[in-house]
């Protein structure tokens, strides 16, 4: 297994090896997201533009009107918040072809603590018209929809953990942005889960199997536009729902799944993500328990949607 920025780092040359007109513009952390040598090997496609991401995005919009496919990356919050106006207006309001990557979102982001914890940059992005926001952390979903977003044209944001190293789709595996994805069968409840919590709904499941609960798990890896169809047939085909997200409850998955579900059905349904708060310094694991988004807190989240659905 890779760390995703390693991943990232890879699948980005590929791109630009393949098509001079696929361009990479950083905000002073190659060495961060491990991307110094696309400098070295193409002088005419890779630029540092300094810690100055709404300029980024200026320059990320002016390119793509030129054909050029841009992508810019910075951590998730200077990705989302430091460059919001620029991205909706010259990038979304301009329909440009832009590719925001922003890493290390919600509690990844770890000892950098609070200023670099992205909990709001979904809600944010979210809210902006013709924007597409997927979330991702593993190997094999990165680098296929790397290639995807390139071949695809609009704005779209991507986020995914530096560090992480994860694998659970075989190399073969195909996806469609805007299609989630069934990782675990299973026909009591449905967990749907979006990045690092897809994980950690996996692991979930298994243990409640133990406990004769059999939980689906469901990679949703795009957030918008959310796979209502899926949503839909989860709810019918299970009877209760639970989502899972790296990210304030507020505007991310959880909501958007409880929109479809508050439109189209009533079946027992429970969020699991961050409060509505600030991110701190800790690991990854003290994060996820004080935030109430570890396997654990799913656990008993599926645990209360089934009392309510045998209630019902």
């Amino acid at each position: 297994m890779k760390e995703l920025r390693k991943v990232f780092a890879e699948t980005l040359g590929e791109l630009m090896k393949n098509d001079r007109n696929v361009i990479y513009l950083e905000a002073d952390l190659a060495g961060a997201i491990g991307t110094a040598g696309l400098f070295e090997q193409f002088p005419e496609q890779a630029f540092d533009l300094g810690i100055m991401e709404a300029n980024m995005a200026g320059v990320a919009a002016g390119m793509s009107v030129k054909g050029k496919i841009p992508f810019m990356h910075s951590f998730g919050t200077f990705a989302s918040r430091r460059c919001a106006d620029q991205v909706f207006l010259s990038g979304c309001y301009n329909r440009a072809n832009l590719k925001i990557v922003g890493s290390d979102p919600g509690i990844t982001a770890e000892s950098n603590g609070g200023t670099h914890m992205p909990f709001e940059d979904v809600g944010l992005y979210r809210s902006f018209p013709e924007m597409v926001i997927l979330d991702v952390a593993e190997e094999t979903l990165l680098k296929k929809l790397l290639v995807k977003i390139a071949q695809e044209y609009g704005p779209m944001y991507i986020r995914f953990p530096r560090k992480e190293k994860t694998v659970y789709y075989e190399e073969d595996q195909e996806f469609t942005i805007g299609k989630g994805v069934i990782v675990r069968e299973g026909s009591d409840a449905s967990i749907i889960a979006s990045g690092i919590e897809v994980k950690e709904a996996l692991l979930a499941a298994e243990e409640l199997e133990q406990e004769g609960i059999k939980a689906r798990v469901v990679d949703m890896f795009t957030i918008k536009p959310i796979d209502q169809e899926l949503i839909l047939a989860c709810a019918d085909e299970t009877g209760a729902i639970v989502a899972a997200e790296n990210h304030n409850k507020i505007g991310g998955l959880g909501s958007a799944v409880a929109e479809v579900l508050s439109e189209n059905r009533g079946v027992p349904f429970k969020r699991i993500g961050v409060p509505d708060c600030f991110g701190e310094v800790g690991s990854r694991s003290f994060l996820a328990d004080k935030f109430g988004i570890s396997k654990e807190h799913i656990k008993q989240a599926v645990k209360e949607v089934l009392q309510r659905k045998q209630r019902a």
